[in-house]
């Protein structure tokens, strides 16, 4: 392939209202999330004098020298002037409260249902007068973007010498590369800059959208760049290297399997050379792995899958970039009080994903006779123990205590209650949680070699023994067999991901089940389903756990009632009981005469094909600037 890289002289569709000369003032609370923790308080001190230049766009103050006298001619003269700066860029990266569809709130399509559904599944989309994706959330904001610019404008200013810049602005390039990532992942083409636009530039502010292609490979050719000269040093709150080839890993996957599924549509128009972007991300995988730098977490396989999400000190080997918390700054994110209050939506796994899972022999729980009528107790015994660390089942004791605990349907609304990412009770309080959040960890890097290497049709099994053996060993269970997965593709799954076909389809299924169970609630699954083209799959009645009808149920097999399921009057109470009303608390598919618990249900959900796989470019922006044209059908 011969990229089109874009030339550094082309601008971007960016308004006069994001224009500033360095960062906004509020880049401090974000990039909280990953200044070491020993550095912070000093970073503070020494970034304010930086933020002086951050100010109003209007001309009369743009002429002005900074009350500080430091400017673009001065600002870079020391390595510390870089770092401090480079710190600045971190809110670029999606925070777990970011826009749709980043964010691990925010994975309420089909992996986890909540009390109400998002406008992307219900088919009232409509094209918005403003977007928090284009321009409002901070990581997504295109004055951010141009942050990153000046920097890689101005930064030849301070005469450094090359190898002490050199890191720098490869950092600055990561951060480029993911802001044009996402990007493109939403909106397709969009306008590409790479300068620091003047307020009175009203060429390059009021550009056309830049085809996919060609920011894609700008985005590759910057991801190539960090690669090379970034730090090899590792530090979970910091980039370095190994998360340029992540982030290169899974770009390449993603515009990949995008170009490959959606050949011949309207979104495919031009796009090429899939297979050599499967290639890529397959060559900085394997170069990853061959490094030796990183190892999955491990432990015992009933513990060791939910200790990663659990613990406040975030493992090293695994976790290649997260965000991280201390309650001593008071940095804190909010999901104790998300999984276990009846305040945000009651989240719980959806049953097609809990269908998933395999026996704990490897074979498929959906072949069993009757698995869809299983009750609770018995449909979680015996299973991928993953499951059992990421939802409560029967025996489940939260952390710090150790009493049994069965699903609480006050804070589930499937009645499978998530567990992963929750800590012990005292940080259940809102807005307390200090538990790390992944941006990038390892595992995904396991799952993009394995599933790029399948859909170019070059996987063999020892490309499986390198990377999916290796989560599936970390739990204990059985190793996954190309050559049998391929004779015999699961029903279950190629009923729903519809676009896979040809020899290597059982495979390819097989590591869509292993990404889908362990990426769960990792702001990942939108993505997926966008660039495999199975939409449809959103339009789907979304279910929870059995019953077969109103009655007594002891879920965890204890001796115990735990729910109580009536009809008419409520029945006389007991402590520790859950009482749901059928047809108000809790919907069953046929009533009285019991089924899956079913969410939302009256409300239809539709995706279009022709529509749905791209968001719509606001209405504010094609007023401001008329040659952005708006997606298809939209």
């Amino acid at each position: 392939m011969h990229p089109t890289i874009i030339n550094n002289t082309t601008g971007e569709d960016q308004r006069r209202r994001f224009i500033r000369l360095q960062p906004d003032s509020n880049h401090a609370s974000k990039r909280r999330h990953f200044v070491q923790i020993q550095m912070r308080s000093i970073f503070i001190l020494f970034f304010a004098a930086l933020l002086i230049l951050g100010a109003s766009c209007k001309k009369s103050f743009l002429d002005r020298e900074p009350l500080s006298q430091i400017s673009p001619d001065n600002a870079f003269s020391s390595e510390s002037e870089m770092q401090l700066y480079i710190h600045s860029l971190y809110n670029i990266l999606p925070t777990s409260d970011g826009a749709f569809p980043n964010g691990i709130y925010n994975e309420t399509i089909d992996n986890i249902v909540v009390s109400s559904l998002p406008a992307q599944l219900t088919g009232n989309r409509v094209v918005p007068q403003t977007d928090d994706n284009w321009s409002s959330k901070a990581n997504l904001s295109w004055s951010n973007l141009r942050n990153v610019n000046f920097f890689l404008q101005n930064y030849t200013k301070g005469h450094l010498p090359a190898n002490i810049s050199a890191p720098y602005v490869g950092a600055a390039r990561f951060f480029r590369a993911y802001f044009y990532y996402t990007m493109v992942s939403l909106y397709g083409d969009v306008p590409w800059v790479s300068t620091a636009l003047d307020a009175n530039d009203s060429t390059s502010l009021y550009q056309t959208r830049t085809p996919r292609t060609q920011v894609i490979d700008s985005v590759i050719a910057d991801l190539d760049y960090a690669i090379a000269s970034m730090t090899p040093t590792k530090a979970v709150d910091q980039v370095s290297r190994w998360t340029a080839m992540a982030l290169k890993a899974r770009v390449c996957l993603f515009e990949g399997a995008f170009r490959k599924y959606h050949t011949g549509d309207v979104f495919g128009q031009g796009l090429t050379n899939a297979a050599d972007l499967l290639q890529q991300c397959a060559a900085i995988c394997d170069t990853l792995i061959s490094s030796g730098q990183y190892k999955l977490h491990s432990s015992t396989p009933a513990s060791a899958y939910g200790e990663l999400f659990s613990e406040q000190t975030p493992d090293p080997g695994e976790y290649m970039l997260c965000h991280t918390y201390s309650a001593s700054l008071a940095v804190y994110q909010n999901l104790n009080y998300y999984l276990s209050s009846p305040s945000y939506g009651r989240p719980g796994l959806e049953k097609k994903l809990v269908n998933s899972y395999l026996m704990k022999d490897g074979s498929r729980f959906t072949d069993q006779q009757g698995y869809d009528t299983m009750q609770f107790f018995r449909e979680t015994q015996n299973r991928d123990p993953r499951l059992s660390q990421t939802i409560r089942t029967p025996g489940y004791s939260r952390i710090g205590t150790s009493a049994q605990l069965p699903p609480d349907f006050s804070a589930s609304v499937t009645g499978y209650e998530m567990t992963k990412f929750l800590s012990d009770p005292t940080q259940d309080a809102n807005n307390r949680s200090v538990t790390p959040l992944p941006v990038f960890r390892y595992a995904e890097v396991l799952l993009n070699f394995a599933e790029a290497k399948a859909e170019l049709g070059t996987l063999t099994q020892a490309d499986i023994d390198r990377s999916i053996k290796l989560l599936r060993d970390r739990v204990g269970m059985p190793d996954l067999n190309m050559a049998a997965a391929n004779a015999s593709p699961d029903p279950y799954l190629s009923a729903q991901y519809t676009q896979v076909a040809g020899a290597n389809q059982g495979v390819i299924l097989e590591i869509r089940r292993e990404r889908r169970i362990e990426l769960v609630m990792e702001g990942l699954r939108w993505n997926d389903l966008m660039r495999w083209k199975e939409g449809h799959l959103l339009t789907q009645q979304y279910k929870g756990a059995y019953f077969p009808g109103p009655g007594s149920y002891d879920q965890d097999n204890n001796g115990k009632i735990d729910v109580v399921i009536y009809t008419g009057a409520k029945p006389p109470t007991q402590t520790g009981v859950a009482y749901l009303l059928l047809g108000s608390d809790v919907v069953l598919e046929n009533g009285q005469a019991g089924g899956a618990i079913v969410i939302n249900q009256g409300i239809p959900k539709t995706f279009r094909e022709d529509r749905d796989y791209l968001f719509p470019i606001p209405l504010q922006e094609i007023l401001l600037n008329p040659k952005l044209t708006q997606n298809p059908n939209w």
